[in-house]
């Protein structure tokens, strides 16, 4: 599927942060180019308000030169994955590399066809439980724009070989099935995906997805390291069309957030859990009563520290465009008051990781801008700070982010260069 690519200059300025010694202001004439600076964060120590270095440096990417949809995945164990997908004539090849150090092992084949379908917001993804690998893409099952398959793979050798694609869903519907989350669960993988077979009917697989036909849900099922299916669920039975889902892991079990749809078409964010067995009734995380007749593309991102849970995503109630953040002490049962840590030029494309104690980072994207900033459940903010410039063009994907011990590892589509990038930070 062709990428619709625009190029552009910009001008970035970093201005100081009310904490810093120093303003320093960059100049650049190449949108997508890594702002490779030293920051000031605060921190708190034993009651102490002291200053932490934060320093970000860029990594030599390991994908192609024709490359987009990235997707980070941190193991239990600690090992940083990375997927992305490159464009090799008519054929989308599906490659994964691990953080060895501060630095990518080279790029691993998961698989390839020149039936897919590739899409900046509906990216594929990979993920590990052990040795036992998981990663999906989407291929095209008919003649419809929006008639695609999740193709499930498995690899039981830590990504060295894979088995044949297998489709994920048993309804046989030419229709969308896709924004898929996995998740390791005991020894196998939970995965959660957006089911779009009540969404057509005989006829109707022409219809765009923004339309007003049947109506999308959400699903979610166990899966083996083989592939197998073991159980599945209907978590709602009636959600936004193409929002991104996330999920993860508590001690209270798995937790899944996505953005709901209404039949007053308020597209706020719900989520479900799993507990004792049985999924919990969806419930809003918080009632933005954000109404609007479209999918906005824009789904929500989580983060889980044994029952800690943050939570960021994107809303625009009254035309008024804001990146919110909530904490959960409680495994996601209940959420603290949202905090606003972007208004006015933000695009959201959100994603969010708990840092040492309660505190997490998020980034969002403010145009073509990449944002990070520090956020504690008191409020307290601390940044902005610009990761990378990019560009608010569709191409440019969704920008990524994972934890890994100390560090925090970015990738993005540069949309000029038309190649994922990556950088890492410690905190």
């Amino acid at each position: 599927m062709a990428r619709n690519v625009r190029n552009g200059k910009s001008e970035v300025e970093i201005a100081d942060l009310g904490i810093a010694f120093f303003a320093l202001q960059i100049k650049s004439r190449v949108m997508g180019r890594l702002i490779l600076c030293s920051l000031l964060f605060l921190a708190a120590a034993c009651g102490v308000e002291t200053k932490t270095y934060f320093q970000l440096r860029e990594m030599v990417s390991p994908a192609d030169s024709v490359s987009a949809e990235p997707f980070l995945f941190t193991s239990a164990g600690g090992q940083v994955l990375l997927s992305w997908v490159e464009e090799k004539g008519d054929t989308s090849l599906l490659q994964f590399s691990q953080l060895v150090g501060e630095k990518w092992s080279e790029p691993v084949p998961i698989d390839s066809g020149t039936n897919w379908f590739v899409n900046w917001a509906d990216y594929p993804m990979i993920a590990s439980n052990d040795k036992q690998y998981i990663a999906h893409y989407l291929e095209k099952s008919g003649e419809g724009t929006f008639s695609y398959d999740v193709r499930l793979t498995t690899s039981v050798d830590a990504g060295a070989t894979w088995t044949r694609a297998v489709v994920l869903h048993d309804d046989g519907k030419q229709a969308e099935h896709g924004f898929v989350s996995l998740l390791p669960y005991g020894t196998n993988f939970l995965v959660v995906w957006l089911d779009g077979r009540n969404t057509v009917t005989e006829g109707m697989a022409d219809l765009d997805h923004h339309g007003h036909h049947g109506e999308m849900s959400l699903r979610a099922a166990v899966v083996s390291p083989s592939g197998n299916k073991l159980s599945e669920w209907e978590l709602d039975n009636r959600t936004c069309d193409c929002c991104q889902t996330a999920a993860a892991l508590t001690d209270k079990g798995p937790i899944v957030i996505y953005r709901d749809r209404s039949h007053s078409e308020v597209r706020d964010i719900s989520v479900v859990r799993l507990v004792d067995e049985k999924w919990t009734e969806p419930k809003p995380v918080f009632q933005d009563n954000w109404k609007i007749e479209g999918c906005p593309v824009n789904g929500p991102r989580l983060s889980a520290t044994n029952n800690r849970v943050a939570i960021a995503w994107f809303t625009m109630p009254d035309d008024k465009a804001q990146v919110n953040v909530v904490f959960s002490n409680d495994g996601g049962e209940t959420f603290g008051e949202p905090i606003r840590v972007a208004q006015g030029n933000t695009i959201g494309r959100v994603d969010i990781e708990l840092l040492n104690g309660s505190e997490a980072a998020v980034t969002w994207m403010e145009g073509g801008a990449i944002k990070l900033a520090r956020v504690k459940p008191s409020g307290e903010i601390w940044g902005p700070v610009l990761i990378a410039n990019s560009s608010d063009a569709r191409s440019s994907g969704f920008p990524q982010m994972t934890k890994q011990g100390n560090k925090l590892v970015f990738a993005w589509t540069d949309d000029e260069a038309n190649q994922v990038k990556t950088a890492l930070a410690d905190f």
